[in-house]
């Protein structure tokens, strides 16, 4: 009885104790930071470029730069992961494939350790669908940039994009078709000799990396020169440590492994970096001193076609070096420096239509009119009237093998050396690169290569060029 009178008491002190202190503290309701114009809102973004948010932020008694700290986080959900940032406001490089992604701003108050999330949406997008790709060389350094249709020029655009730098000695930009749609853009290959650095394939609607060029085979060689490809037909194929590599097309063209390199085509050959795909392939091999061809599944048939004519000997024009040849199933010519030092034009005639009668008929043989203009690393290109361009340090010449009429074309260069030659597929635009720049030249009938256009800002000197329009 006595213990229940003592419980009793004391409650009763407590509950005295409590109405006693009630109003004794003050509460104080921390300012919330407030947010203008970005919760639960859509913010654009473009692939490539600067992407800075900077939304207005109050703190009625505090001060946001000195009070708040900022933490923002992009949702990559098809890799699982996000991408974290911190600072105010947010400035990066948008690297994202395009679509519409989840965001959110943490903003932490530094005096108290409250948090406060806002939720909101980034929209990425592209502006790679129409420009020109350039790939260059900056003091030894490979870069790729982009040039938008008004002319402005995204630099070094990879680098921005991955911070890394892409493989030294770059040969080829490479366009890389859809299926079967010939002259279209699905991917760049950065084709690079470097044999520390694997080339790179870059998705051409984005210019993200999308996987090192070892992941383009099944069996992927383990040292790799990659020197040369071509998309014919809309299909890649390549020439990988002189050996000719077709692209598997058993497969849905959806199908992860459609275009994917196998093995190598078998054969005791090494080619040269000038090849043809038609319903065969015509190419120039280095141990024979001669032309070669493999049919139409890439079997290597070596020099077993018919010559008809003596100018010259098409399986065997003798030690030296393949300077240009681009050849069709019609009269082609071949640029060949032999070993006596002078460098030789060969004409033929490439007659293949029934692959089982295939036949060449050199026709002539003789010393290039151009061959003194000539440097190690002249730059060629021809149209499909069989006129030559090439380029000689700070000049480029046209040259017709009809008449041999070789005259330089109009444009002035101011000294700058010649590193890059590309025409039109319609042939009446000439792209040339010289350090900084990209020159654009009229070579349509009647015009002799006037300047008609350049863009300055490409950083080092241009190696080659993908327009896309």
């Amino acid at each position: 009885m006595y213990k229940g009178i003592i419980i009793i008491f004391l409650s009763a002190c407590v509950i005295m104790a409590c109405k006693k202190d009630l109003g004794n503290y003050k509460y104080t309701v921390p300012s919330e930071p407030v947010l203008h114009g970005i919760a639960d809102s859509t913010i654009a973004a473009t692939v490539g470029d600067s992407l800075v948010i900077s939304p207005l932020v109050t703190l009625a008694d505090g001060n946001p730069s000195r009070d708040l700290t900022f933490d923002w986080d992009i949702l990559v959900a098809e890799e699982a992961r996000s991408d974290h940032y911190t600072g105010y406001p947010l400035r990066i490089v948008y690297n994202l494939k395009p679509m519409v992604r989840d965001a959110k701003i943490t903003i932490t108050d530094k005096r108290n350790g409250i948090k406060y999330f806002y939720k909101f949406k980034i929209s990425g997008g592209t502006r790679f669908a129409k420009g020109a790709t350039v790939l260059s060389i900056d003091k030894g350094v490979t870069r790729l940039s982009f040039i938008r249709p008004d002319s402005t020029v995204n630099p070094d655009l990879y680098h921005a994009l991955h911070n890394d730098d892409l493989p030294a000695n770059p040969v080829q930009l490479f366009a890389k078709p859809l299926a079967y749609q010939e002259n279209s853009v699905e991917d760049y290959w950065v084709i690079c000799k470097d044999p520390s650095k694997q080339s790179v394939i870059i998705d051409g609607s984005t210019m993200l990396r999308k996987r090192y060029f070892g992941e383009q085979f099944f069996n992927p060689p383990a040292a790799m020169e990659t020197q040369v490809f071509n998309g014919a037909q809309g299909i890649p194929t390549g020439i990988v440590n002189g050996k000719l590599y077709l692209s598997i097309t058993t497969t849905a063209p959806f199908a992860p492994d459609f275009g994917k390199f196998s093995s190598m085509q078998t054969g005791n050959y090494y080619l040269a970096p000038f090849y043809s795909r038609y319903n065969f392939f015509f190419a120039f091999d280095t141990i024979r001193h001669g032309f070669v061809t493999f049919d139409g599944g890439g079997n290597f048939m070596g020099s077993d076609y018919q010559v008809i004519g003596n100018a010259f000997n098409p399986a065997d024009l003798g030690p030296g070096v393949l300077l240009y040849m681009q050849a069709i199933p019609s009269v082609s010519y071949a640029y060949y420096r032999a070993a006596d030092g002078n460098v030789y034009e060969y004409t033929f005639t490439v007659q293949m239509a029934n692959y089982d009668l295939r036949t060449i008929l050199p026709t002539r043989k003789r010393v290039f009119k151009g061959a003194a203009l000539l440097t190690a690393d002249s730059r060629w290109q021809r149209s499909a009237v069989d006129i030559f361009y090439f380029t000689s340090n700070d000049k480029i010449y046209r040259y017709n093998p009809v008449n041999e009429d070789l005259r330089p074309l109009d444009a002035n260069f101011n000294s700058k050396k010649v590193t890059m030659l590309k025409l039109s597929t319609d042939g009446n635009t000439l792209t040339a690169g010289v350090e900084g720049s990209v020159v654009v030249l009229d070579v349509s009938v009647g015009k002799n290569g006037s300047i008609t256009g350049h863009v300055d800002g490409i950083p080092g000197a241009p190696v080659d060029i993908v327009s896309k329009n």
